[in-house]
């Protein structure tokens, strides 16, 4: 007998737009000086919000039992575009219905308690927990646990890395072990690839070969990161079996297939993937689907599918 016991939406960097001079001046960083002009002559033409809010238009419509956005909501984590981003992010659901993990560029420079991702602990907190935050957090659904960590700390300039640290990995480790023992299937969340040699060193986790120790003894059955703006297929050998390790594009990228900012951004097209898990004869089973942007048609469209662990 086999039953579909849960859907699982995943999308990640949606690097929602404008950065205004408001934003680069309202609480002068240079690193955000940087990011703002990055932005304006690069970012804008590749990152659109309209297709970021089709993607969600999307994914509302698809009905699954839960949502995951792995983070880079927005892109020099000032105060405005997190009150923007909460806007848009609101149109999912209420807190239970998604869970976030911070990126990079959600921590993009040291903010106040406060003017930074604070107002999205809703998403961020665990079961029991609703306003105050313990990483690596943990939300129970039905037969599913969602484990989510944060990667995300501020970089110095040009970098785009990021660090779960040994008290957050340790935590990890014990949450998953229990987690497995007591028969949940384990979706971990990260922003950043969360194995080695995955990003460039200046953009990579620094911890991930202990990281990648942590699933090994652990154990995990899936693990859901972006960051790299592609879709990354991996699996890891652990002691509890085969897991997969899988990167989304940017939610918000041109098709680069017509070149629709008039910029070459060696990306993908945005893109969220859809995961069928289900459970027969004592071992899980995990379908996996893409929805991806189409430029001609102005719409998602169906992209690829594979049953996982094949």
């Amino acid at each position: 007998m086999s039953y579909t016991s849960f859907t699982l939406a995943h999308f990640s960097d949606v690097h929602l737009g404008p950065v205004t001079v408001a934003d680069v001046f309202g609480a002068f960083r240079l690193k955000r000086l940087i990011g703002g002009a990055s932005w304006h002559f690069r970012r804008k033409g590749l990152h659109r919000n309209a297709i970021a809010d089709a993607l969600r238009a999307d994914v509302v419509a698809a009905k699954c039992d839960h949502v995951a956005f792995t983070g880079d909501l927005v892109n020099i984590a000032a105060r405005g575009e997190f009150k923007r981003g909460l806007r848009w992010l609101q149109e999912f659901g209420d807190g239970p219905r998604l869970s976030f993990v911070p990126g990079n560029h959600d921590a993009y420079v040291k903010v106040p308690l406060g003017a930074g991702v604070e107002p999205f602990n809703r998403y961020m907190s665990g079961d029991g927990q609703p306003s105050d935050i313990t990483w690596p957090f943990v939300r129970l659904r039905r037969n599913i646990a969602v484990v989510g960590v944060t990667s995300a700390v501020p970089q110095n300039l040009f970098r785009a890395g990021g660090s779960l640290g040994a008290q957050q990995r340790n935590a990890l480790a014990a949450r998953l072990t229990d987690l497995g023992a007591r028969g949940f299937y384990r979706v971990v969340l990260i922003h950043h690839p969360p194995l080695p040699d995955l990003a460039k060193p200046r953009k990579a986790l620094t911890d991930a070969a202990e990281l990648q120790s942590v699933l090994e003894d652990a154990g995990a059955e899936l693990v859901l990161h972006g960051h790299n703006h592609r879709a990354l297929f991996n699996t890891l050998k652990t002691k509890s079996g085969l897991a997969d390790i899988i990167g989304v594009p940017s939610a918000s990228m041109v098709d680069h297939t017509r070149q629709e900012s008039g910029h070459e951004s060696g990306h993908e097209s945005a893109q969220w993937h859809r995961y069928d898990i289900s459970r027969a004869k004592g071992q899980w089973q995990t379908g996996f689907s893409s929805r991806v942007w189409n430029g001609a048609e102005q719409r998602f469209v169906d992209g690829p599918t594979r049953t996982l662990g094949e």
